[in-house]
């Protein structure tokens, strides 16, 4: 097989659609920032159809508004939604680290390895790459728990808590730091066997992200 074929691009409206998603995830395109259908055609090097297509997905995921004849809007982060995300991650995953103890060893062996990858973003200062860590780590212990149903309640916020923890750490440059702090007592409560010390660091840990970001956003 010709390795032209075998290592091909994916379709054109996918590339738009993963370009402008990781963008505003990680805040290259900022809440209020106007993208136009012939920047990003230019930007992924597509033609504008496929432009068109990729942002009719991302409008239907609430990440822009689409304006005829004008492009497509960044929604800032509302309030509303910086409350309600909050509020449905405290009840995720205060259930959750309660309902894994006792820990078991290999749930405590991959916390300690994300603790590690989250302490080397921190190093290069790498915003993006540290709020993904900084998910995973909180998904983890929440796919532990076993309740498959609202694993993926959880992982519906994907999107919107990558799109905080950036912003988090924007306006708080030493956040990565103290994330860092709060997992390693959350990890350290999980092998003590505590699951009440594990939710109450949870919840000042979740908590502040609404403070933060709803000065950012």
């Amino acid at each position: 097989m010709d390795a032209a074929i075998s290592t091909k691009q994916p379709p054109a409206a996918e590339r738009v659609y993963t370009h402008v998603k990781r963008a505003v995830l990680d805040r290259s395109y900022q809440g209020g920032t106007l993208l136009t259908e012939g920047d990003l055609a230019e930007a992924v090097g597509v033609s504008r159809t496929p432009v068109r297509e990729g942002l009719l997905r991302l409008e239907a995921e609430g990440l822009i508004k689409l304006y005829p004849k004008k492009g497509a809007l960044v929604l800032p982060v509302s309030a509303q939604e910086i409350a309600d995300v909050v509020e449905t991650r405290l009840l995720v995953e205060q259930h959750a680290v309660r309902k894994v103890v006792p820990a078991p060893a290999q749930l405590l062996s991959r916390l300690e390895e994300l603790l590690d990858e989250h302490e080397e973003h921190r190093e290069t200062g790498d915003l993006a790459a540290a709020a993904v860590t900084d998910r995973c780590f909180h998904a983890t212990i929440v796919r532990a728990a076993g309740n498959e149903i609202l694993s993926q309640l959880y992982d519906q916020l994907r999107d919107r808590q990558l799109r905080m923890g950036v912003a988090v750490m924007h306006a708080e440059p030493d956040r990565i730091a103290r994330n860092i702090e709060e997992h390693a007592d959350i990890l350290a409560a999980l092998r003590a066997g505590d699951g009440e010390r594990a939710a109450a660091v949870v919840r000042q840990h979740v908590s502040r992200v609404k403070a933060i970001v709803r000065g950012e956003a």
